[in-house]
């Protein structure tokens, strides 16, 4: 269940003379596993109108006066638990804590560098913790003089295939609401998933078909690939097998060459991972049947 609300409107009430500050939002109630529970929307919209509030189509809008954050969050808790919900999450962003995530990236800084820009720019509303890296990177590298520029703390955690570092990762990331993949090329055991217990985002080359193993823009560029593209799914014990949360393609041709083929790609991976982490902080991501999900 989400009622999440996403900017902040000043509006004119009738009556009294005087404004007041009401606030929009989008609001979801995930039921049981049956997925058919009969009253949902109907117990909703009776909670919102009985706060004052009133629903627009998909929308709705409260005020905080007359319905007080706290007050909103056990309304919606009671709901959840009247219809059974797995996960019950309410956010007011303009009120709420933005997320706290750490981010984790190999050798290739073009994920990784977008988030910076994008969250410097407030286009995603996040809170970067630190970055972590199996690869080192000298002190004048752009992405080390940012993250010193904005005090994110960069910890570099070289790998092997007898240790992955992944309890060192895990203290470094208690207490963040998720963590984010950007290129991150290692692969994370079950026993990490489970002791971090909260989602975890990934981007995948995706390329059309698929390539495994080194260098797979090569491989598609050699392959004569027409359509490439991009996937940003959860983390799951199965490999490249979490629910799908965005997915983007573009065309290419004989007219493309390796490099212009390669900045495509990247340019993909970097626009899907953003719109994937933007919409799930807007909860607009519902999962379902294991390995589906729905946005909104």
């Amino acid at each position: 269940m989400a009622a999440p609300t996403r900017k902040k409107k000043k509006k004119k009430i009738v009556g009294g003379g005087k404004k007041s500050e009401i606030w929009e939002g989008c609001g979801w109630i995930g039921g049981g596993a049956g997925g058919d529970t009969v009253g949902i929307v109907a117990r909703l919209s009776e909670c919102i109108a009985s706060r004052g509030g009133n629903i627009h189509s998909v929308d709705f809008t409260y005020n905080p006066m007359l319905w007080p954050r706290d007050v909103l969050r056990t309304d919606f808790l009671n709901l959840s638990q009247h219809f059974s919900a797995q996960r019950s999450t309410v956010r007011v962003p303009d009120l709420d804590p933005k997320y706290k995530i750490s981010v984790l990236a190999s050798k290739q800084d073009h994920c990784l560098f977008d988030l910076l820009y994008r969250w410097q720019e407030g286009r995603l509303p996040v809170d970067i913790n630190c970055v972590i890296s199996n690869h080192d990177r000298l002190k004048d590298n752009h992405v080390r003089r940012f993250l010193e520029r904005h005090g994110i703390p960069y910890h570099y955690l070289p790998t092997s295939p007898g240790n992955k570092r992944e309890q060192e990762i895990l203290e470094l990331v208690q207490g963040t609401d998720f963590v984010v993949l950007a290129r991150y090329m290692q692969i994370l055991s079950e026993g990490f998933l489970k002791a971090y217990g909260k989602d975890i985002i990934n981007i995948h080359h995706g390329l059309l078909p698929s390539f495994k193993g080194g260098n797979p823009s090569r491989q598609a560029f050699n392959a004569g690939v027409k359509l490439i593209g991009a996937t940003s799914h959860f983390v799951t014990p199965e490999l490249d097998a979490g629910p799908i949360i965005e997915q983007m393609v573009e065309r290419v041709s004989h007219r493309d060459t390796l490099q212009s083929f390669v900045v495509k790609s990247e340019n993909l991976e970097k626009q899907c991972l953003a719109e994937a982490i933007k919409s799930y902080c807007e909860l607009r991501v519902l999962p379902y049947e294991l390995k589906k999900t729905v946005v909104f």
